[in-house]
């Protein structure tokens, strides 16, 4: 008898344990997007991303939402309201700091060090108060931000990439949000922000538009996203800026290009700048 409760007991254990490990999996599923790693040259971009061998990870299938924000973050900063358009309105900082809390909410170690008290001495921005001192906790499993290659290669779509310009297609009106097809109508002539705005440009519901060839969505156009990297440092060691990609709802067809290089101080926000998720695979 006590060999049969013993049993049952191992079999029930290895039952919930079975349960946490698939319902991880299943987010994993649910969320993110599993992308296969190998080596990857950019004949564009920057040295950073120009031939790097990455391994496999995971990058959110959306931009961050608004309602997965305020579920972390308890508040809302962005300037266009809807549960499912991206959070924007978010500095860089904010972006690893939602990483972290994320983590913790979801039961992963968190991915970054973050020390609000010691200023960055590698940040060069004399524009940024903040300078946070942000560094890798090694070996944690939580979430963070793309670097620039991972951002690249997974909006190429990886080992099944087509070679498109943009994250999914060679017509940016396909796959992205930008100036001309953000608003009221179509613009066309040159870019003009009074335009713009008068024909009620900003962001759009998440996945609306046709995914790359990974399935992942919006990685060109509705907003720019965040990386981990410097702009200017091919080891990511120091810099003025950091880097962002995708372009977004405000910018020129030319910024949603997979090869684009966008830049921005660190603490700097604004109503097209948000970002997306990324977790070791």
């Amino acid at each position: 008898m006590r060999k049969l409760c013993l049993f049952l007991m191992i079999a029930t254990m290895a039952v919930m344990i079975g349960a946490c490990s698939h319902s991880k999996m299943d987010k994993k599923n649910d969320d993110l997007v599993f992308v296969e790693g190998g080596s990857f040259t950019s004949d564009k971009s920057s040295d950073n991303v120009k031939s790097v061998k990455l391994p496999n990870f995971y990058i959110g299938k959306h931009e961050v939402t608004q309602a997965e924000w305020v579920k972390v973050m308890g508040s809302n900063p962005s300037e266009f309201i809807g549960e499912n358009l991206p959070v924007e309105m978010v500095s860089w900082y904010d972006a690893v700091e939602y990483c972290n809390r994320r983590s913790m909410q979801e039961g992963f170690v968190p991915y970054y060090n973050i020390d609000k008290e010691q200023q960055d001495s590698n940040n060069k921005n004399g524009n940024d108060p903040i300078k946070w001192t942000v560094t890798i906790h090694e070996g944690a499993d939580g979430y963070r931000l793309p670097t620039e290659a991972e951002w690249e290669y997974a909006a190429s779509g990886g080992q099944v990439s087509k070679g498109y310009t943009y994250s999914g297609s060679n017509q940016a009106d396909e796959v992205a949000w930008y100036w001309r097809n953000a608003g009221d109508k179509y613009l066309n002539g040159n870019w003009n922000w009074p335009v713009i705005e008068s024909n009620h440009n900003q962001t759009k519901r998440i996945g609306t538009r046709k995914p790359n060839e990974l399935g992942i969505y919006d990685m060109s156009g509705n907003v720019r996203e965040w990386c981990w990297d410097w702009f200017e440092d091919t080891n990511f060691a120091s810099g003025t800026f950091r880097v962002v990609k995708g372009g977004g709802w405000i910018g020129d067809v030319s910024n949603n290009e997979i090869s684009f290089r966008g830049k921005f101080d660190p603490n700097g926000f604004g109503p097209d700048q948000g970002f997306r998720v990324v977790r070791g695979g």
